[in-house]
């Protein structure tokens, strides 16, 4: 775990893990009900693009981590469950 609940570039990164050569960014969703949706569709376009951005930021000011490849994940909970979605974006 590098990090969490961080704010960077005015967005917030969940988890930035590193495994191996790859930093993951992971987006954490959750809603308690079905009233208003799934937690996925949460994760829209925009909310990809400020994450992508969060990460831009956050990588650039640890240039030890630059070689190594990165993934984009969501971790959606939903009740008691979660799911994994690897390369979500």
């Amino acid at each position: 775990m590098l990090a969490t609940n961080v704010w960077v570039a005015g967005y917030e990164l969940d988890v930035v893990a590193r495994r191996g050569g790859v930093v993951v960014f992971c987006e954490v969703k959750s809603k308690t009900g079905e009233r208003f949706g799934d937690p996925l569709e949460m994760v829209d376009a925009e909310k990809q693009r400020r994450i992508r951005r969060a990460a831009e930021a956050w990588l650039a000011r640890r240039p030890e981590l630059g070689g190594l490849a990165v993934r984009f994940d969501v971790i959606v909970v939903r009740g008691r469950r979660l799911e994994a979605i690897r390369q979500a974006f």
